[in-house]
């Protein structure tokens, strides 16, 4: 199986984890390290990562990942995609659609998600021109 494929499976296993909202899956897909920067900037380790699906405080409906380029580095592969989902946290809609960066590392001969990059898909750039930033 290429390093192309590979990701792409375990983006799907990734993706059908969270439906389901199974930690134990996740924690395994992980790294120590990992950290998540969502769509607004903020950031959360591992644990809080994981703790999003504690007491139903996040349920995923649905959650697909598109449109992905892999480009291999050896033991490290940044895959980026489009990311979108149907979900809610703490009863508050929490769909979007976002462009992903998923950072992933070799470890053990399977692969670890370091790092997630969330951007949200949407309308012009404040900073473009005619946009918000005049």
């Amino acid at each position: 199986m290429s390093v192309d494929e590979e990701i792409h499976e375990f983006g799907r296993v990734w993706a059908a984890a969270e439906e389901r909202g199974d930690t134990e899956v996740l924690a395994g897909l992980v790294t120590d390290g990992f950290r998540l920067v969502g769509p607004l900037g903020f950031v959360l380790d591992r644990d809080q990562w994981l703790g999003r699906y504690a007491g139903g405080g996040l349920v995923t409906d649905k959650l697909d990942w598109t449109d992905v380029e892999v480009r291999d580095f050896g033991g490290t592969a940044i895959a980026i995609g489009v990311h979108e989902q149907l979900a809610t946290h703490q009863g508050n809609p929490a769909n979007g659609k976002f462009r992903a960066t998923h950072v992933l590392i070799r470890d053990d001969d399977r692969w670890r998600l370091a790092g997630i990059h969330l951007s949200p898909i949407g309308g012009p750039r404040p900073f473009a021109p005619g946009g918000d930033g005049r």
